[in-house]
């Protein structure tokens, strides 16, 4: 059978309380960059525990070398689930995150709900997106997100960046575009 995780973990994500502080301690401790921001990020349909979802997130997210960093900041108390796991001014680990070919997302998704492990999340951010609550199994949500050509883009550029980056110019760099749009 194996595991129910198939795919190479892409990434691991964290919340943090404010990403313009914690941006220079992640490139300070982990050489992590240059950290590509969105801000005021919102997920098109939206679903959080079922109920349609509309908050603004900001991300930042850097390559680390083969995989890259996500560093997640919400502002208020809306539930989603990074509130389920830090309240406002905490932050930790919070998910690992795998690309599923696109047309194999329903049949991964189901893999998981058979396996008594519960869609927390979902939403549309190139492709099909679902967030699982793995946290009573590894202590973190597992997202799986759609892969086609535009979010491998995504992710080389994250690599891509990376590698080519000095440690030192320009270590916040603004996406300009939405994945949602």
């Amino acid at each position: 059978m194996g595991p129910l995780i198939r795919y190479p973990v892409q990434q691991h994500a964290f919340v943090v309380a404010d990403l313009d502080e914690a941006i220079p301690r992640w490139i300070e401790t982990t050489g992590a960059g240059p950290f590509w921001v969105s801000r005021d990020h919102r997920g098109r349909d939206h679903r959080y525990r079922g109920r349609p979802s509309d908050h603004p997130l900001h991300y930042a997210f850097a390559g680390t070398g083969p995989t890259h960093v996500q560093l997640i900041q919400q502002d208020d108390d809306t539930p989603s689930i990074y509130r389920e796991m830090y309240g406002a001014g905490e932050e930790g680990f919070h998910h690992v995150a795998v690309l599923v070919p696109e047309a194999e997302m329903p049949a991964e998704v189901a893999r998981f709900e058979a396996a008594g492990f519960e869609v927390a999340d979902t939403l549309w951010s190139y492709v099909p997106v679902a967030y699982i609550d793995c946290r009573a199994a590894i202590g973190c949500f597992v997202e799986l997100h759609g892969e086609n050509q535009e979010i491998r883009d995504l992710f080389a550029l994250f690599r891509d960046s990376h590698a080519e980056w000095d440690g030192v110019t320009e270590p916040v760099r603004v996406r300009d575009r939405s994945s949602s749009a």
